[in-house]
């Protein structure tokens, strides 16, 4: 559940005000469940998109941890990401203030111009080196899914959740990516794994999925045993998390997962 724009501290407020100049307007996002605050405020500067997360009592939480990581990569993403303007920090907040981005939601149903926009993304980010800075490895994030999770690691840059609402494309065709909370360090045919589920649930078939992702040199150079362990932990996770938080974005992915599994291990 997202917190109200006034529960945050005065003096956070005061912060982010010192960089925005006065706030006339505040439009809450519609989408997201990765930080606390997540809104864009009119002020006299213009439009300024912002995160913002409560830290733990001793220690900064996973919102907290992802919006860190988020700030940490934006510098070496910011030919497809939107600029971080700033950070401010107080009373147990973390809030980033980053470009607003007018744009539409990308459609990556069947035959839509949008998905070679989203393949060139892919390839840009696949031609990004990986900086060194914090961020999630690949062998450590999903290493419950196999007793051999080195098969995971490497050293390509994954945003891991290319979405149709975290690419947003401008009205001059350009594209941005956001939400950078998940960025890891990995083997690159995993972004093509993390987006499977995101194409069948925008009406591809499974092969069709597979035949689309197959455009790729990582995914069909990809190691199939390697491949087939991350397919079987990541439908696992999703009916088990399905199981014990049944709410309708959760089940949902879980049924897209087990549909690719379904395909994929010919279950």
């Amino acid at each position: 559940m997202r917190t109200d724009w006034s529960d945050l501290p005065e003096e956070l407020r005061k912060q982010i005000q010192a960089q925005t100049g006065p706030i006339s307007g505040i439009v809450p996002a519609a989408t997201g469940n990765h930080a606390d605050i997540a809104a864009t405020l009119l002020t006299s500067h213009g439009r300024v998109f912002v995160k913002a997360a409560r830290k733990l009592a001793d220690r900064d939480g996973p919102e907290v941890m992802s919006l860190r990581r988020e700030a940490a990569i934006n510098p070496a993403v910011a030919e497809f990401a939107p600029g971080l303007r700033w950070t401010a920090e107080a009373g147990g907040w973390l809030a980033l203030g980053f470009d607003y981005v007018q744009g539409r939601r990308a459609d990556f149903t069947p035959g839509s111009p949008d998905l070679e926009i989203l393949a060139k993304t892919i390839h840009a980010i696949h031609n990004t080196p990986c900086p060194d800075v914090a961020m999630l490895s690949a062998e450590r994030r999903w290493h419950k899914y196999t007793d051999n999770p080195a098969m995971f690691a490497g050293n390509a840059l994954i945003h891991t959740d290319l979405n149709e609402d975290n690419l947003i494309i401008t009205g001059d065709g350009r594209a941005f990516v956001v939400d950078w909370a998940f960025v890891t360090r990995g083997a690159p045919w995993l972004e093509q794994m993390m987006l499977i589920p995101w194409l069948i649930g925008a009406n591809h078939t499974p092969h069709q999925a597979d035949e689309w992702i197959s455009q790729f040199p990582a995914w069909t150079n990809a190691q199939p045993a390697a491949v087939d362990a991350f397919t079987a932990g990541f439908a696992a996770q999703w009916r088990n998390a399905a199981q014990a938080r049944p709410e309708e974005w959760i089940t949902r992915h879980a049924d897209l997962t087990s549909q690719w599994a379904a395909y994929r291990l010919k279950e």
